[in-house]
């Protein structure tokens, strides 16, 4: 497997207003002539791609906590000495601990202002924590350090972004799959942010799997509690300990299970172990693990249950298997694989 990037906070000021730029400019699409462009940005300095990353997280921060932002950026304002207009034109103005939003206020578009104001007053609204992203590609797996000791693996196509302040530590997890084997503080309580749950840890190891309609946590050791998040409907949390999984789809109904956590950790090991899954979820899982990708052709086949061990050595290989176990045959496609049925 192929390590993914990681992507430190950057500290270069002029690195990070290029890529609040090419946030407003590129819009969600890095295609054409601002392809070449960005792609050539990108590989002239080792930290743009890591300012990058980090202004879309701003940027995504600051529409979370807007509110916070803005009620901030107006005490700023009311505490600056006034100064000559051409003085903060020429210089922008700097207290020691964070930039003035008037040195970033370049006609850039308005996400461009909102990652720089976040960049302004995000530090302080987080008890000067320090926020690192991570991510993993299709067949990537990534097995990191946190600075308190806790290590995570990331499974293939994880999104991942580590919070640590004097008073928390916050994981946001993405769509994806992670395992966290979490180092005891008691000063510091350890939370996972998945969707519009809150995985919090009493220290132990537990793997959270969050997909758009469904979301598990398995835990192996200790007890986790899993919580709605500040925003989310109403509900009561749910103490969880060893062998035991919590499944909810995306109304909030959940579903508690009894299980063998190795079973849920052999990702790891380069292993997927279903119990009567359909198989359209087994592909799914599939295709965020090989770069070549299979389809289903009829939507009827998808509902196929399978009970197995899959060991991921390649798609076609894996295939061949499949089509041992069940009525299915595969076929190559554009993209890949297409699965039919025999």
């Amino acid at each position: 497997m192929t390590r993914s990037m990681e992507s430190p906070l950057p500290n270069d000021d002029q690195a990070m207003a290029q890529a609040a730029a090419w946030v407003a400019r590129l819009g969600g699409d890095v295609a054409g002539e601002d392809g070449v462009e960005f792609d050539a940005w990108v590989e002239a300095s080792p930290g743009n791609r890591a300012a990058f990353n980090q202004a879309v997280l701003l940027v995504q921060e600051f529409d979370a906590r807007a509110g916070d932002v803005l009620a901030e950026l107006d005490a700023i304002q009311r505490q600056a000495p006034a100064r000559p207009p051409a003085a903060r034109r020429v210089r922008g103005t700097r207290d020691g601990r964070r930039a003035s939003p008037m040195r970033w206020a370049i006609p850039i578009g308005g996400v461009a202002v909102a990652a720089s104001l976040a960049l302004a007053v995000m530090p302080s609204l987080m008890g000067s924590a320090t926020v690192t992203a991570y991510a993993t590609g299709k067949g990537q797996h990534r097995h990191i350090t946190l600075a308190d000791g806790s290590t995570v693996d990331l499974d293939a196509e994880t999104q991942l972004r580590v919070s640590m302040s004097r008073t928390e530590r916050r994981i946001v997890l993405g769509d994806g799959q992670a395992i966290f084997d979490v180092a005891h503080d008691e000063t510091r309580p350890f939370v996972v942010q998945a969707g519009q749950r809150l995985v919090r840890d009493v220290g132990t190891q537990f793997d959270v799997r969050q997909r758009p309609d469904q979301l598990t946590v398995t835990v192996a050791r200790g007890r986790v509690e899993v919580e709605p998040s500040a925003g989310a409907a109403p509900g009561k949390g749910v103490l969880l300990g060893p062998g035991q999984r919590l499944t909810l789809d995306n109304t909030g109904v959940g579903r508690l299970t009894v299980v063998d956590p190795e079973e849920t950790f052999s990702w790891r090991a380069g292993r997927l172990v279903y119990r009567a899954q359909p198989l359209a979820d087994v592909v799914a899982d599939l295709n965020r693990q090989f770069v070549e990708q299979t389809e289903i052709a009829d939507p009827e086949l998808g509902k196929l249950p399978i009970t197995g061990v899959i060991v991921l050595d390649n798609p076609r290989a894996v295939m061949a298997r499949l089509s041992l176990m069940l009525p299915v045959k595969a076929v190559p496609s554009d993209k890949g694989l297409m699965l039919l049925r025999k």
